[in-house]
């Protein structure tokens, strides 16, 4: 029995909890409203992930590649200027997705809006006040996320101009840091089925739970709808653009991404991704700092779900927002988003930020971790074809792609 129970995936043990969460939201409806702390405490530490996480990963993604970027300035200017592009594409695909649909309006998952701080007019001297932080322990303690993005990437760039031991010693710890937070997130991760549960049975026995219920599932039904769309409208014409060969690319990108859809892990598939990568005539040394810089700076299904939830967020909670405060969302969530890591379920740790620092109520947020699993598996897809692409993009713009690769691969497919 034990031996059965240990070959549960995380994600199988996810949906397992959902079901029961609906059970007893429905069977037990006061019993499911009182779990209620489960979930809260569960996010309580996905919120303390957030600011070394993001520290960790932005000093070590900028400064760790200082010396590589000198050597491969061109193929890494390029890289970064691509990432932006299509991220910020994804960003606003999700944006006009949720705005069409509006999954949240009508919904009872957060306090009314009336208990939420107004939002001031956007000026350019509010967004100068938002970005820059008068101190890091501060911005920290409140997980301001955009000033600790600005103060990360600030501290990046002077430790690129460190040389030495203090350099080296600044980034082993920095390095450190984000490896031991992958762990935690991982360890955190594994309440993940209890927070699920406990998060589903409160939202089904609230009354007007089952409508909810429905509200949650419109916004999966919007995720998906939005990624497709991505796909179709930015990474098709981008591969078309590129000269890519779409069927040896499908074929190649097929089983990794299986793998990232099976396990909701970008780095379960990353091995797979990068040897099939260059069995299709990309060099290794471009699949080798393409690849993992996009996990940092390319995930377009994370990103894509980050504006999709948080614009949710707010229609759940009855907030009307103008074109000026969702574009400074949207502006927000282009930075942060690149602290993303290609670990299970990363994204909610960027959302919740997001929501604190913009004051939405975090009721809404909360619920959504109940389908959270359901999203993660596609945009966790999403992410894997998108880098993969780009490793392709970048050899057609390097003209260093190996054409004959390409269609022996073809051939023996």
């Amino acid at each position: 029995m034990w031996t059965v129970l240990r070959r549960i995936t995380l994600t199988q043990w996810i949906v397992i909890a959902m079901l029961v969460g609906i059970a007893v939201g429905i069977a037990f409806p006061h019993f499911g409203v009182a779990l209620l702390p489960l979930s809260t405490a569960f996010i309580r530490l996905i919120k303390s992930i957030i600011v070394p996480l993001i520290f960790g990963t932005l000093v070590v993604g900028i400064a760790g590649h200082g010396d590589d970027m000198k050597r491969v300035g061109r193929l890494a200017l390029k890289s970064i200027i691509y990432f932006e592009i299509v991220t910020t594409l994804a960003l606003f695909i999700g944006l006009f997705a949720v705005n069409i649909l509006k999954p949240g309006v009508g919904a009872t998952l957060a306090a009314p809006a009336a208990s939420v701080p107004a939002t001031e007019r956007i000026t350019f001297a509010t967004v100068l006040e938002h970005i820059v932080p008068q101190s890091f322990a501060e911005a920290a303690s409140s997980n301001q996320m955009l000033q600790v993005v600005l103060w990360s990437v600030l501290f990046a760039i002077g430790l690129t101009q460190v040389r030495g031991r203090p350099k080296e010693t600044m980034l082993g710890f920095c390095e450190a840091v984000a490896e031991v937070m992958f762990k935690f997130t991982g360890i955190v991760m594994k309440l993940a089925p209890i927070a699920v549960a406990a998060a589903l049975a409160v939202t089904v026995g609230r009354p007007g739970g089952l409508k909810n219920l429905q509200t949650l599932a419109m916004v999966v039904v919007t995720l998906y709808i939005a990624l497709v769309a991505f796909v179709l409208i930015v990474l098709y014409p981008v591969a078309r653009l590129a000269r890519v060969p779409i069927r040896t690319f499908i074929a190649a990108v097929r089983e990794p991404a299986l793998i990232a859809f099976s396990t909701a892990s970008s780095e379960a598939a990353l091995p797979k991704a990068m040897e099939r990568m260059e069995a299709i005539g990309v060099p290794r040394r471009i699949v080798a700092f393409v690849m993992p810089t996009g996990y940092s700076f390319n995930l377009d299904g994370s990103t894509l779900y980050l504006s999709v939830a948080l614009i949710f967020v707010a229609q759940a909670s009855g907030i009307s927002l103008t074109v000026g405060q969702q574009l400074l969302m949207m502006f927000t969530l282009m930075l942060t988003s690149k602290g993303v890591a290609g670990v299970p379920r990363a994204a909610l740790v960027i959302l919740m930020g997001t929501v604190a620092s913009f004051n939405l109520p975090i009721e809404a947020a909360v619920a959504l971790v109940g389908v959270d699993v359901l999203m993660d598996m596609g945009r966790t897809t999403v992410n894997l074809i998108g880098n993969c692409l780009a490793t392709v993009v970048m050899a057609r713009w390097e003209d260093e792609y190996d054409e004959s690769k390409a269609q022996a691969t073809a051939i023996a497919a």
